[in-house]
């Protein structure tokens, strides 16, 4: 809601400031003790309609690009673009890595999240590439769907584990698990040893499913069978894909792995029919590696409890804390867009604060506009840097900007005065600028 005072920059603190000098003081009067481990705090639900999404993503890119994701076609290029471009945005730090396979390129895509000690890297990830034949998306859309909204979910809880967490989106995993062997054959025997744990899941939402856990590390192995435990679900150790995904190269390098599994073309047996439900006598999934691989042949139920035994998983094993709240610096003066015309700023000044601005600097936009595609929108770092959070788009006919951007800001001194632009690029439409925010 618009107000009548002129722009202002309120820093708004958490409680949290104030119990921790109430705890303090309570601490400098009390004799000393030993103080308990950190409690292991709960990992998010995962909302089982962002994973779905993400299937739907991946099931539009293969009937764009002839019905597939396959290794070297246009469907797994664009379905790397997609994971990455949504890990770019929710402040990871990406990478692709280029092999060759069957005289075609092939991409893994590796994100990290900032910090946690890189000594210990906790390592989760799935194979994106389907066969040729279908869009793959219960093989293995599920997991790498999975994996992408765990990763955001650390994103969105500000998680700062223990350990150091990677994500790996792997090529080529359909000829012979050539994506991951060329990562694990490239990293550095130092670079190797370093990860305590890797972490599979690569076909989690079978339509006729079961609940499979990798048996490779004892602990690992524990973590999962607790979570399913907790829930009632009955377990099995994974036998019918064993050594047969990405895990493999991992564990022939020595790390530690584990992971989850739905079934494939096996055939589900009486026994296993009455603890978990479905169809005797029918394989997992009747469409492994087949054209009928599609958004259609994903169990919800087993997607969903999945998706939460991965953030489970990566919570506990990597443990560490959810940063509170930080400051919000917020701007709420009304400012009016020219209708193609002359840039126009909002702005906020950050007081108070020692170094730089963060990595994951938290940039909130509220344009109102009738033609939000007329608009460039960018951030002004108190030296004057740009960066920009939207581009003008002359097909994006919707109303308004109301977003939440992440930038790396970490080169850029805290305080100063950081401006929101906004410039309107076209003829007919007309909006102004709500508020603007930054949240460190």
């Amino acid at each position: 809601m618009p107000l009548s005072l002129s722009r202002r920059s309120i820093p708004i603190r958490t409680a949290a400031a104030a119990a921790l000098a109430l705890a303090g003081l309570l601490a400098s009067a009390a004799p000393a003790a030993t103080a308990a481990p950190a409690p292991v705090l709960a990992a998010p639900d995962i909302p089982l309609a962002n994973v779905k999404a993400h299937l739907t993503q991946l099931q539009s890119i293969a009937t764009a690009n002839g019905g597939n994701r396959a290794h070297g076609r246009t469907g797994y290029k664009a379905s790397i673009d997609y994971v990455k471009a949504k890990l770019d945005a929710a402040g990871f730090t990406t990478s692709l890595q280029q092999f060759t396979s069957s005289g075609a390129t092939g991409y893994n895509l590796i994100a990290d999240w900032p910090g946690g000690d890189p000594n210990q890297v906790l390592m989760a990830g799935s194979h994106l590439d389907s066969v040729s034949s279908g869009p793959g998306i219960n093989d293995n859309g599920s997991g790498s769907a999975a994996v992408l909204e765990t990763a955001l979910a650390v994103s969105r809880a500000q998680f700062t584990p223990q350990k150091h967490l990677r994500f790996g989106w792997w090529g080529a995993e359909e000829l012979g698990l050539v994506g991951s062997k060329y990562y694990v054959n490239n990293l550095p025997a130092a670079e190797r040893s370093k990860i305590s744990g890797y972490l599979n899941f690569d076909m989690i939402g079978s339509p006729n499913p079961g609940y499979f856990v990798y048996d490779d590390d004892p602990a690992i192995e524990k973590t999962f069978k607790d979570y399913f435990a907790g829930l009632s679900i009955p377990t099995e150790i994974e036998t019918e894909g064993d050594g047969r995904s990405d895990h493999a190269p991992f564990k022939n390098a020595g790390v530690p792995v584990g992971g989850l599994f739905t079934g494939a073309d096996y055939t589900k047996t009486a026994a296993q029919a009455q603890k978990w439900g479905g169809t005797a006598g029918q394989a997992f999934d009747r469409c492994y590696h087949s054209s009928c691989d599609t958004s259609s042949n994903i169990n919800d139920t087993a997607l969903d409890r999945n998706s939460d035994a991965i953030a489970h998983a990566i919570w506990t094993l990597s443990a560490g804390t959810t940063t509170p709240p930080g400051d919000v610096y917020e701007s709420t003066a009304d400012v009016s867009i020219p209708d193609n015309g002359a840039a126009v700023t909002s702005s906020v000044t950050v007081t108070g604060r020692t170094g730089n601005a963060p990595g994951t600097l938290k940039v909130g936009v509220d344009i109102i506009h009738t033609w939000r595609g007329d608009l460039v929108v960018d951030l002004l770092a108190p030296d004057g840097t740009v960066y920009n959070l939207k581009p003008f788009s002359s097909s994006d006919s919707a109303d308004n900007v109301q977003a939440t951007y992440t930038v790396n800001a970490s080169s850029e001194v805290a305080n100063g005065t950081w401006k929101l632009r906004v410039q309107d690029k076209a003829a007919y439409d007309t909006g102004y600028i709500n508020s603007f925010k930054l949240t460190f």
